[in-house]
């Protein structure tokens, strides 16, 4: 594949991340007989769900939807035992993937890569890792993932406690014992909403810093009785095909009724309907309106204030509990299993930081404005340097040294979402501007383009491939143009790009490309079927 004067690189091609990403980019170079390694940082495959084994961390969405389809022998054979798996039993389920698809020779673990720079005169990547060991490939794939950079508090003395301290994505694989303990934890996100309940149940005493609270609805998680799988199982055709078709790649369709048809008893009913149905559906499937007009949205804002008030004894805990600066369905809405309730337990305290900030970690607690506080356990649910912050923490180089920081420093810019003007060769799934939504259905479209591409390219006998201006332009002005009428963008929230304990990340982004998943798979396509005319090809 190479040309006269190139070097020959170790692999045709490399791939940062094993986790769903990762393993299935693995998968598809297998089948066009490509020569290629995955590098992993962690000791084992699974990413999203190796890193996050923090206590109650589950799916959010339906376990036998967040999963592949290329495979219905692989569909076949596995089994869900719960609606809502937790995180033990997706991980089983990618080590199985790689099982099953013979990959595991061609996964190398314990390698951090700190750097990936484009060689012009060679066309190739090279990968440094943490030790100063080098990679070379004609091609790049990245599958590091959205939420994968986590980040700890911007206060003073984070690293003073002298106590056992763990982020929630980088628990420990060993169980943690907190029976007895005086446990505090920094944050509310999806995380914490899902580990509260849990620690709840046997801490001495938990304190729950809350800075900016979160919108969460019931999981209403159950068994899969093997009956019932067996006719999961056979109905898999049709889940994808229904799923094919929807917005964000799950199993709910959008609602086309208007909030304004329906009258205020009518209103009330059709939510306590879709407030009783398990995981997403009071989000996925309400009032077309409510994520973009702000009075559809005060109004079912108003209901869930409501049902979370019903479930809190404590009247000002309750009230705190509720966000005051974004209405639902405005950030990720996290589902939760008895997370309100775990505040009425005489063992749980809330904190404010909005009206008492933390002005510093101690040895033995942590120091608010107002009260000193004594732990034997420090967690942080400080969520992550979302969306670009995995790439911001590798330091990638393209054409002329360019870095990609700075091709990102007003926001990121991308074509398709899948790849970057001045870095030939290098690939993205689950990068900027991509939809989102059921992330293993985004993985397998984009990883599946990708090798498509790629595929493309060494029959070919393309040795080079880079994103033009007039491409990036295009779709980057595209992707804004979608998001200009949701209210999520009005919001400070990772998918907006803000982290408040992150320099330079208090700014407002596009991040994510918010058009329906079918329209984003259908313009991709297009690209492809017509010879990815806006790429420069060498």
């Amino acid at each position: 594949m190479g040309s006269v004067g190139e070097s020959q690189p170790d692999y045709d091609v490399l791939v940062i991340g094993a986790g769903l990403s990762g393993c299935y980019a693995c998968h598809r170079m297998h089948q066009i007989n490509l020569k290629v390694k995955v590098l992993e940082a962690g000791t084992s495959v699974g990413g999203t769900w190796y890193w996050n084994r923090y206590p109650g961390a589950r799916f959010d969405s339906e376990s036998y939807t967040y999963a592949f389809y290329f495979s219905p022998e692989i569909l076949d054979e596995w089994k869900w035992t719960e609606h809502y798996a937790p995180q033990a039993e997706t991980e089983r389920y990618i080590r199985f993937l790689c099982d099953r698809l013979e990959l595991w020779d061609d996964l190398q673990f314990n390698t951090r890569i700190t750097k990936a720079h484009w060689i012009e005169q060679d066309r190739l990547w090279r990968l440094t890792d943490a030790s100063g060991r080098t990679y070379t490939s004609r091609f790049l794939i990245t599958g590091i993932g959205v939420l994968s950079n986590p980040t700890l508090p911007s206060v003073p003395g984070v690293a003073d406690f002298k106590g056992p301290a763990y982020h929630t994505s980088r628990w420990p694989k060993d169980p943690v014992n907190f029976e007895g303990k005086r446990v505090g934890i920094i944050g509310t996100g999806a995380t914490a909403i899902q580990a509260i309940p849990v620690i709840a149940e046997t801490a001495k005493q938990l304190t729950v810093f809350q800075r900016t609270p979160n919108w969460a609805i019931p999981l209403r998680n159950s068994k899969i009785s093997p009956d019932e799988m067996e006719l999961i199982r056979t109905g898999y055709p049709q889940m994808l095909e229904k799923i094919n078709l929807t917005r964000m790649g799950f199993m709910h369709s959008a609602s086309t009724d208007s909030i304004w048809d329906s009258t205020p008893e009518m209103r009330e009913a059709f939510w306590e309907e879709l407030w009783a149905l398990p995981g997403f559906p009071f989000w996925l499937s309400n009032y077309k309106e409510i994520l973009i007009d702000e009075k559809a949205n005060d109004l079912v804002t108003e209901f869930v204030a409501k049902k979370i008030k019903e479930r809190v004894n404590d009247l000002w805990t309750a009230d705190k509990l509720v966000p005051k600066n974004h209405g639902f369905g405005t950030r990720r809405v996290p589902m939760e299993t008895f997370y309100y309730e775990a505040y009425n337990r005489p063992n749980v305290r809330l904190v404010d930081l909005l009206e008492t900030p933390i002005e510093r970690v101690n040895a033995d607690g942590i120091t608010t404005s107002q009260e000193e506080f004594k732990f034997d356990m420090l967690i942080y649910a400080t969520g992550f340097d979302a969306v670009t912050g995995a790439f911001d923490a590798i330091d990638f180089r393209g054409i002329n040294n360019h870095s990609l920081r700075d091709e990102w420093k007003d926001g990121p810019r991308t074509y398709l979402g899948l790849t970057v003007e001045h870095f030939p060769n290098m690939f993205m799934s689950m990068g900027p501007h991509q939809a989102y939504g059921n992330i293993p259905r985004s993985i397998e479209y984009a990883v599946g383009w990708i090798a498509q591409c790629i595929g493309y390219c060494h029959t070919q006998g393309i040795t080079r491939i880079e994103a033009t201006d007039q491409g990036v332009q295009e779709w980057t002005d595209h992707v804004h143009d979608l998001g200009k009428n949701l209210l999520s963008n009005k919001v400070d929230s990772w998918m907006t790009g803000v982290n408040k304990n992150v320099a330079g990340k208090q700014k407002r982004i596009v991040a994510r490309y918010m058009g329906a998943a079918p329209e984003f798979r259908e313009k991709c396509n297009g690209v492809a079927g017509g010879g990815y005319e806006l790429f420069s090809k060498r």
